[in-house]
């Protein structure tokens, strides 16, 4: 099982070794800057029970006692001090801290592996809150408002099944969602990340958009830092929070470019819709993106493709899409372009406006869908050989 390690290094290269020596046990993440609370506050959402921390003659009072600070907080973690093994004082630093042992910078990756390891199995297993909100997210390489407005419907669909649900709208163009809803939002994602101490249920419900059905949107807009700036740790922290607030975070990222943040949130995600039309050249874009994930090592068990704008007459068909995409199709939606500008022209969903439309009735078992937690069964993982039964239907 891959595990999530803590690091607070001196520089971009000292993370980049370590993470390459721990690239077959799990993941490391940057800290942050040093600060006690930040940290503390990572060790929570993230379950980690181990924390590297890099040793300099320089800030060697301060490094020690952050990890006594750590410690006293956080008795169960595990601290492995990193640094110069030819200087003894950082040595002798690093245990009176309480640190659990040292590793000097370049040592080669089995002593690595092989101390975590054996660390590893005399380590409490700290899980992050089994009771934490679900968290789905739809991707797709280009620029996509259908994308913000599909994310948008299925976010409705599952606060309309009785979960308390977030709308989070990072995707391109920006603000797709909260001009669906006719929405103005005077508090963005940029608002969040810089009020992360303040975040609670209080800020939530005076900050938050909310539609007339209950749905609280977040959106990201064009003044705003882009998402590529944003690092591991801050998503950490701003979702580990949401999750304690919400039940289920829908989370649309159309059109992002590919970036740390990104594939934080294709990773930790419980589904992953990759969404695609036949437009031929655009899906090989996608898969040539989706191949460049694979092949860095990312687990993408829980990706499914999500065919819009589907036209029954024109190829590629979903099975072949799915096969393209090596991933399961989860639905085929029809393209329906007029009730799609009225939905947008009047501020309304499309489940107000044709609550019997295919598209309509499509979305919304799908967001029930999604909404299921309970739900594991073969069709979940591979259902797209219920597409193409509903296509052959259809044909007859």
């Amino acid at each position: 099982m891959s595990q999530t390690f803590l690091a607070l290094t001196r520089n971009s290269a000292d993370l980049e070794w370590l993470q390459g020596s721990l690239s077959s046990l799990g993941h490391v993440l940057q800290a942050g800057q040093g600060a006690l609370d930040e940290l503390l506050a990572l060790v929570d959402v993230t379950g980690a029970g181990l924390l590297f921390v890099g040793l300099d003659r320089d800030n060697l009072m301060s490094q020690s006692a952050l990890i006594e600070g750590v410690l006293a907080a956080k008795p169960m973690l595990a601290v492995i001090a990193l640094g110069d093994g030819l200087d003894n004082q950082l040595v002798l630093s690093a245990m009176r801290a309480g640190a659990r042992d040292f590793i000097a910078y370049g040592a080669r990756t089995s002593e690595v592996t092989g101390l975590v390891r054996h660390m590893s199995k005399r380590m409490p297993n700290l899980q992050p809150s089994a009771d934490r909100g679900k968290l789905s997210v739809l991707y797709c390489r280009q620029q996509d408002a259908d994308a913000g407005m599909l994310a948008a419907h299925l976010a409705l669909a599952i606060e309309q099944n009785g979960r308390r649900t977030l709308l989070l709208d990072l995707g391109l163009p920006y603000g797709e969602s909260l001009g669906l809803f006719a929405l103005e939002s005077s508090f963005n994602f940029s608002d969040a990340l810089r009020n992360l101490r303040r975040l609670d249920s209080s800020l939530i419900d005076s900050a938050f958009c909310e539609t007339r059905g209950g749905l609280r949107v977040l959106s990201l807009t064009e003044q705003e830092q882009t998402l590529e700036k944003v690092s591991a740790a801050e998503l950490y922290l701003l979702m580990g929070t949401l999750r304690q607030h919400f039940q289920h975070i829908v989370v649309n990222l159309a059109g992002q470019p590919d970036s740390e943040a990104l594939r934080w949130f294709a990773t930790h995600a419980e589904q992953l819709l990759w969404c695609s039309d036949q437009n031929v050249p655009s899906c090989q874009r996608n898969i040539e993106l989706l191949e460049q994930w694979r092949e860095s090592g990312m687990k993408l068990a829980h990706a499914s493709l999500l065919v819009d704008r589907f036209l029954r007459n024109v190829a590629p068909d979903s099975p072949t899409l799915g096969k393209s995409f090596g991933l399961p199709v989860i639905e085929t939606l029809p393209f329906n372009p007029e009730l799609r500008m009225n939905a947008r022209n009047q501020g309304r969903s499309l489940f107000e406006i044709a609550p019997r439309d295919r598209l309509s009735q499509s979305l919304k078992q799908l967001g029930c869908r999604l909404a299921d937690r309970r739900k594991k069964s073969s069709a979940w993982r591979w259902p797209w050989k219920q597409a193409e039964r509903r296509e052959q239907e259809e044909l007859a």
